[in-house]
């Protein structure tokens, strides 16, 4: 089970050019925004990627505006772990719980999937915050994510599962979130 004490949101490359060209870019864009604001609530840390930012664009602006207090890891790797800012940043948190929504599925969401779980975290992808072109690639990324020991969640799901409990005021907040 999640814990707001040992998770972390990633969230990877939610760009421009990329958002553009995804399946169901609304959606995506969506639970991603969906994510950023729950997780804001439940006080988990973010840690937030560009990939090639001066070829692919800023990150769309229903998820940058929501991250406006923080500055994005620009990489090249497709794997967030292959920039050295970004592991930085990760291991000063600590976190052994990794929560993954991004872009492309199949491509730096897998890989970055593969580095965490190599490095002994525990990875759950957000399968309705993550995307592709094609949703054939997209269930490619997924199902190789799993196969390597991912596992497999929703936006209301992972963020259910760090509430924990049906009442208060961060229950309240996120409600407004999720509906």
């Amino acid at each position: 089970m999640l814990t707001p004490e040992n998770a972390v949101l990633l969230v990877v490359d939610f760009q421009e050019k990329l958002v553009r060209a995804m399946h169901e870019k609304q959606a995506l864009v969506e639970n991603a925004a969906k994510m950023v604001q729950g997780a804001k609530i439940l006080g988990l840390p973010i840690l937030w990627t560009e990939q090639n930012p001066q070829g692919l664009g800023a990150t769309v602006p229903e998820v940058a505006d929501l991250l406006s207090d923080m500055q994005p890891v620009s990489k090249l790797s497709f794997s967030c772990c292959g920039e050295a800012r970004f592991m930085e940043q990760l291991l000063k948190l600590n976190r052994k719980q990794a929560l993954l929504c991004g872009i492309e599925s199949h491509v730096c969401v897998y890989q970055s999937a593969a580095d965490l779980l190599s490095l002994g975290c525990e990875v759950q992808v957000v399968t309705d915050a993550v995307g592709a072109r094609t949703t054939a690639n997209k269930d490619i990324g997924l199902e190789r994510c799993k196969e390597l020991g991912a596992s497999l969640t929703s936006t209301e799901t992972a963020l259910f599962e760090l509430l924990k409990i049906a009442g208060g005021d961060k229950f309240k907040q996120m409600l407004k979130v999720v509906k």
